[in-house]
């Protein structure tokens, strides 16, 4: 008689624990199953949101990068390598400048800004104690006060101490070079962990992302340009003190909306009537004059020609990621949201003729 290796009736697998065959527990599995990998990825978002910000500055930076290296590609048509390098040098030769030639005189008044703003805070508070605004012993408001001066102060003081945070800029500059020489692979890296048939459809949001993220980014720059620029004539031509360092700032703060010129304003003016009456006024003019004319008329242009995001909600984005991650959070909040609106719109477009079909 013939053995065989098979096993008999009696000694056959049978199905254990694990296996489910009931069609309504499988799926009550798998939704349970997105929704804790849902909570774990929320989680971990949270646990690794410095590195994760990193990275996504890294890619803002590349997409910088990128704009400029498609924008000088129009007037010098040489291979694509040239155009990122002499992009990345010129960059880099600006912040050089910066803080070579300009360094000793901006760092001067950056010390000199910070004891006129103190000063005229210390003056506020006497004035508010005198009209029975606050109490005079009012010890927790004054230590909050104290530790708002003293963001200010660093706040003021960046250009000098910039050093703390060399490590993460680093890093910034580093990935967004990596990624801005070869986008295209780092696409299909992403797109090869997809299904076949989704990976078009990323390809077409990214692409519309990275559009639409050239343009703002774009936009941001010559804001900031003509907000430093315009900030720190008019305030020169007022004999307002300190106006390169006020203009520095200002233009840098306009990479942040909304937050950012206020704080600048706040400085403007505090610089400004501590040099007298006349300055002072003249500095609040100058602050709403540039940003009416930035806010109705160069704002509204770039945002015809890349997405139109409500002032509410980059304001609540930043408060929230300013609160959840920082001052990096903040920073990012409005390239963030452009992305996740622009990808939202592009994967409700493609989906369109699936629910019409659906509906039909």
């Amino acid at each position: 008689m013939k053995k065989t290796d098979e096993p008999s009736a009696a000694t056959a697998e049978r199905p254990g624990p694990a296996d489910i065959s009931d069609v309504a527990v499988i799926a009550e599995v798998r939704r349970a199953a997105v929704w804790i990998g849902m909570a774990l990825l929320v989680a971990g978002v949270i646990v690794l949101s410095q590195p994760i910000l990193l990275i996504i500055g890294g890619m803002v930076f590349a997409v910088i990068l990128d704009g400029g290296t498609r924008l000088l590609g129009r007037v010098l048509p040489i291979a694509r390598g040239w155009r990122l390098a002499l992009v990345t040098l010129a960059g880099f030769a600006f912040v050089g400048w910066v803080f070579y030639f300009a360094g000793t005189t901006l760092i001067g008044q950056a010390s000199e800004l910070r004891e006129v703003v103190t000063l005229q805070w210390d003056r506020l508070v006497g004035y508010a104690v005198e009209m029975d605004l606050m109490p005079a012993e009012g010890a927790g408001l004054h230590s909050f006060s104290q530790q708002l001066l003293g963001g200010v102060g660093r706040l003021t003081s960046a250009v000098s101490t910039a050093i703390g945070a060399v490590t993460s800029i680093l890093m910034i500059v580093v990935i967004g070079i990596f990624v801005a020489i070869e986008p295209r692979l780092y696409d299909k890296g992403v797109a090869w962990m997809l299904p076949v048939g989704n990976r078009g459809r990323f390809y077409e949001i990214s692409n519309q992302v990275g559009f639409t993220l050239r343009r703002l980014m774009f936009g941001r720059i010559v804001g900031m340009l003509f907000e430093g620029v315009f900030t720190w004539l008019l305030l020169w031509a007022g004999g307002v003190p300190m106006a390169a360092l006020l203009g520095l700032l200002t233009g840098l703060l306009a990479f942040v909306p909304n937050i950012g010129a206020i704080i600048s304003g706040v400085l403007m003016v505090a610089v400004g009537f501590s040099a007298g009456q006349g300055e002072g006024l003249w500095a609040i003019f100058v602050y709403f004059l540039v940003q009416n004319v930035d806010g109705y008329l160069v704002v509204p242009y770039i945002a015809r020609r890349t997405v139109d995001l409500a002032p509410a909600l980059v304001l609540a984005a930043q408060l929230l990621f300013g609160a959840l991650f920082g001052v990096l959070g903040l920073l990012l909040a409005d390239p963030i949201v452009a992305t996740i609106k622009v990808a939202l719109e592009k994967f409700s477009e493609t989906n369109k003729p699936r629910i019409a079909a659906d509906d039909g």
